[in-house]
């Protein structure tokens, strides 16, 4: 398991500056997307429910058990607090949890379509192609449930009808990892106007398979 290594402040203020980043950077639209990172005592730091992130300040986070039980912080947490919270609890080499409605990767989800691993950093980043998960809706304890079942070996993943989901290390990797998979999704929605997809080869997808793995219990 890969541990934590900065300080519950470190991590908070970590957590508010990628939230201000994921709308500057249009990755999401008004006060929707949401962030969380696990703290060292175990509980985990979210964005609140229905909050501009341009006026969002340290004293508007919220800090959760992993059962979703309020322990500091007088606002409400994100409505998607339960998917933050499976994937902490059933996974724990995840660290941080980021939920944006990054566009083309949102094309990619409302058309049911997996984003192809066919960009070898794809493959050393998120470990392998972004799959869809099964429609739920959002903010249910079934969606929650069905999008955790898919971050056990890879970064990201798509939720039907909806956006994206990244994984890592700590806030700012989920936002890293969420600008590779945008990236990705417009170059192949470019690209499929050219001609078919090209795969990687198999001895390349061989190669780079591993590297995820590894890097993620570091």
């Amino acid at each position: 398991m890969a541990s934590i290594k900065m300080t519950a402040p470190e991590i908070k203020d970590q957590l508010l500056a990628t939230a201000k980043k994921m709308i500057a950077q249009g990755l999401v639209e008004g006060t929707s997307g949401n962030l969380s990172a696990r703290l060292p005592d175990g509980n985990v730091v979210l964005t609140p429910s229905s909050l501009a992130y341009e006026t969002m300040t340290l004293d508007d986070l919220v800090v959760t058990d992993l059962d979703g039980n309020v322990v500091e912080g007088t606002r409400s947490a994100t409505t998607e607090k339960d998917l933050h919270l499976a994937c902490l609890r059933k996974h724990q080499d995840i660290h941080a949890v980021m939920h944006c409605h990054a566009m083309y990767s949102t094309m990619f989800a409302i058309t049911h379509q997996p984003i192809p691993c066919v960009i070898e950093e794809v493959d050393v980043f998120i470990g392998g192609d972004i799959p869809v998960a099964n429609y739920k809706v959002t903010g249910s304890v079934e969606l929650a449930e069905e999008v955790s079942e898919w971050v056990g070996d890879r970064a990201a993943v798509l939720m039907a009808n909806h956006g994206l989901l990244t994984v890592g290390k700590d806030p700012a990797d989920c936002l890293k990892l969420a600008q590779l998979v945008e990236r990705t999704a417009q170059i192949v929605w470019g690209a499929k106007s050219l001609g078919p997809l090209i795969e990687l080869p198999e001895s390349t997808k061989k190669k780079f398979a591993p590297i995820y793995k590894i890097m993620r219990s570091m």
